[in-house]
């Protein structure tokens, strides 16, 4: 699932890495120098493999101090400067081996030639703690439980046909954005778009997973709250990232805070899934209806003990689904509006697109409607190809020495795929910089037939091999219904005294505006909703 989509630690970690590591580095002295030579270069002794080009490093903290605050944008500049023609190049963050991949070639040798030799993930203590192990879908390590995770979650949420079944869901959710919106038009209120689109992604997917919408139950807030505080300290700068030997060294105490902090999220976690879990064990004993009428935690209780499941394997699927399940979706709304609003001319045509095929006075477009609204679909493709939810993917991690482009990459190496730089690539793109959602439809057009779907590798918002989020489509029936229906409805403008947009980005496991979406909706009476 788009970030579909959720959860870079190491490169979250970057940006707090640098300040944070200049204060650590009299306490990494002490404990470093006696294994500074065992354990600085973990590829030290293969002197006769070629590694991929490297800038010049630092002692201890290796290539940290070159990563600034995004990045994703530090990394393509590192790239180009000290990368291989290939894309290739190799970073030491602390003492972790590094690999990033920010080229078609690279993406492609990683992500497909290459798939299973980079099908892991890095642990870490706060993947651990919040992911029970991890046995979730996006951070287990390779293997059986990997797998079952991810076959439960395709197979009975992530379907197309599951997802064909929550069409009401959606179009109910966007009737309720909609009212919102044209009470605050009716009043010509500023809106906050940001935590509207938020909760809109939010709902559709706990009336996805759990059969309901916490709104409803008043929980909403504590659990957007559970959610992002989660995703704050999975982001957040560890030690153990780049230093997993004094970690393990130190017995733990250095790691000791995070774990902490982890465990009372965990804490908060177990009860809030436990009571879910509880409530549906109790729906299940009384008899829950058709399986296209169940739940995703009804799914799970059902196969539970075919499948071997521990209550903590299903508590680690839906924490997944939940955090996973949001974040993704929403992002690529927010910043498709923003992108609307920067480029009128493209507001224009999409309106125009929308309200030609669909009948006047509409309360809301139904998802049959959307069918042949070709600039829908390459606006929402334009926003992902520069602005991806997770614009280094998850990190993968190397089970063998691997030769990649005809360098040995070295068993245990961290791997970024710089999906970012690639979908800016002027080399692939024209004008790779600007919003031009005709890329993706003009005859002419070289990039006309780029997909996201794992097989494009100049366009990998989803990533591609055995990592790719699978849940594509449920990400883009939930976005494609909400833009069609905002600009359907309303006009658009710019609170009173503001005529810019701050794009200034927050980088975590996603990359955020820092600043939240205010917009003043304006009903044109041809297309504003109908109320009884």
């Amino acid at each position: 699932m788009a970030k579909v989509a959720v959860l870079d630690q190491v490169a979250g970690d970057l940006p707090a890495a640098k300040e944070c590591l200049l204060q650590f580095i009299p306490l990494l002295l002490l404990f470093l120098l006696p294994l500074f030579f065992s354990i600085t270069w973990p590829w030290r002794g293969r002197g006769r493999k070629r590694l991929p080009p490297s800038p010049p490093a630092l002692p201890l903290i290796g290539h940290a101090h070159l990563v600034g605050a995004l990045p994703h944008v530090s990394l393509r500049r590192l790239a180009e400067q000290h990368g291989g023609e290939d894309g290739l190049m190799m970073l030491r963050l602390g003492v972790v081996p590094t690999l990033v991949a920010s080229s078609v070639s690279a993406a492609q040798a990683v992500l497909r030639t290459h798939d299973l030799s980079f099908a892991s993930r890095p642990q870490s203590i706060c993947g651990e703690v919040l992911l029970y192990g991890p046995s979730d879908m996006a951070m287990a390590p390779y293997g059986e439980r990997w797998r079952l995770a991810k076959k439960l979650a395709t197979t009975h949420l992530l379907s197309t046909k599951k997802v064909h079944s929550l069409r009401a869901a959606r179009e109910e959710e966007v009737a309720l954005v909609i009212d919102k919106i044209q009470c605050a038009a009716v009043r010509r209120a500023t809106v906050d778009m940001s935590e509207l689109l938020s909760k809109f992604t939010n709902d559709i997917v706990c009336r996805a997973v759990a059969g309901r919408s916490f709104r409803l139950e008043g929980r909403d807030r504590v659990f957007r709250k559970l959610i992002d505080d989660g995703l704050v300290l999975l982001s957040g700068f560890n030690l153990e990232n780049f230093y997993p030997g004094l970690a393990r060294a130190a017995g733990g105490l250095l790691t000791w805070s995070v774990r902490r902090k982890a465990e009372k999220i965990r804490v908060q976690w177990d009860r809030f899934l436990d009571k879910l879990i509880d409530e549906h064990a109790k729906e299940k004993a009384d008899g829950c209806g058709s399986d296209q009428e169940c739940d995703f935690i009804h799914v799970l209780l059902s196969v539970q003990e075919e499948y071997d499941l521990s209550r903590d394997n299903i508590k680690a699927i839906l924490a997944n689904m939940f955090a996973a399940g949001t974040d993704a979706a929403y992002l690529t709304l927010e910043f498709a509006m923003v992108e609307l609003m920067l480029h009128q001319e493209a507001m224009a045509k999409l309106q125009h697109e929308v309200r030609s095929r669909v009948p006047k006075r509409e309360k809301t477009i139904n998802e049959c409607s959307l069918i042949g609204m070709t600039y829908l679909k390459a606006v929402v493709k334009e926003t992902l190809r520069l602005h991806p939810p997770s614009p280094l993917l998850l990190p993968h991690l190397s089970l063998e020495d691997c030769d990649v482009g005809g360098f040995q990459v070295p068993v245990g190496t961290t791997v970024l795929v710089n999906v970012w730089a690639i979908g800016r690539d002027p080399k692939l793109w024209e004008a790779a910089e600007e919003f031009i959602p005709e890329r993706f439809i003009q005859n002419e057009e070289i990039n006309k037939g780029a997909d996201f779907r794992g097989m494009d590798f100049q366009f990998l918002p989803f990533g591609s091999g055995r990592r790719m989020c699978p849940g594509i489509n449920f990400a883009l029936a939930s976005i494609e219904i909400m833009l069609a229906n905002l600009v359907y409805h309303f006009d658009w403008e710019l609170p009173k005294g503001v005529d810019k947009i701050d794009m200034t980005e927050v980088f975590g496991l996603t990359v955020s505006r820092k600043e939240k979406l205010f917009l003043i909706p304006k009903t044109d009476m041809r297309y504003g909703a109908v109320y009884a």
